[in-house]
């Protein structure tokens, strides 16, 4: 028996034999992704996050590279922070992140980005920006632990990415 999925778009499979194997020394050891940060080990800095879709038409969710055992991502996509970076130039909430000094050392960047996009990519499939986008992006982004700068400038960046992203919608409704 294998275990099936796809990295970044491309497909892979594993024996079965590797299925306790943590998913983030899959993406480091096999396919030489080192974006995705290891920590803490034990899935409560949130370093490691990735995206998965299960489906093809279920929205990402964020995954815990370095509790996830390969077993548990059997059929999905999961995308990195190599998969979601443009090969040209940056992704909006990168450029927010770099603009808002988000980040000293960088290593829980990659987490914050992927988490961020997911978030972003829901409110952009929900149409509108909540109520209370604080609590939103609280409850986005909330668990991931940032030791350099702290979290008010990831929120900023999130939050206005969050605003651009409409603002610019509108005017090209209207």
């Amino acid at each position: 028996m294998t275990i099936s999925f796809k990295v970044n778009g491309i497909s892979h499979e594993v024996d079965s034999n590797r299925a306790i194997d943590r998913l983030i020394d899959f993406l480091h050891d096999d396919l030489g992704l080192s974006g995705t940060k290891f920590c803490c080990g034990i899935g409560i800095c949130r370093a490691c996050t990735v995206a998965s879709i299960r489906t093809p038409n279920e929205t990402a969710t964020p995954v815990i590279s370095c509790a996830t055992a390969l077993a548990m991502v059997d059929g999905t996509e999961i995308t990195t922070i190599e998969g979601v970076t443009p090969k040209e130039g940056l992704l909006p909430i990168q450029e927010a992140f770099l603009q808002e000094f988000s980040f000293q050392c960088g290593y829980c960047a990659p987490g914050y980005v992927i988490a961020s996009q997911i978030f972003l990519d829901g409110l952009r499939k929900l149409g509108s920006l909540p109520s209370d986008l604080d609590a939103a992006i609280e409850k986005a982004v909330g668990s991931h632990i940032c030791r350099c700068t702290g979290y008010v400038r990831y929120y900023d960046g999130i939050r206005k990415t969050a605003e651009a992203m409409f603002a610019k919608e509108g005017s090209h409704n209207g």
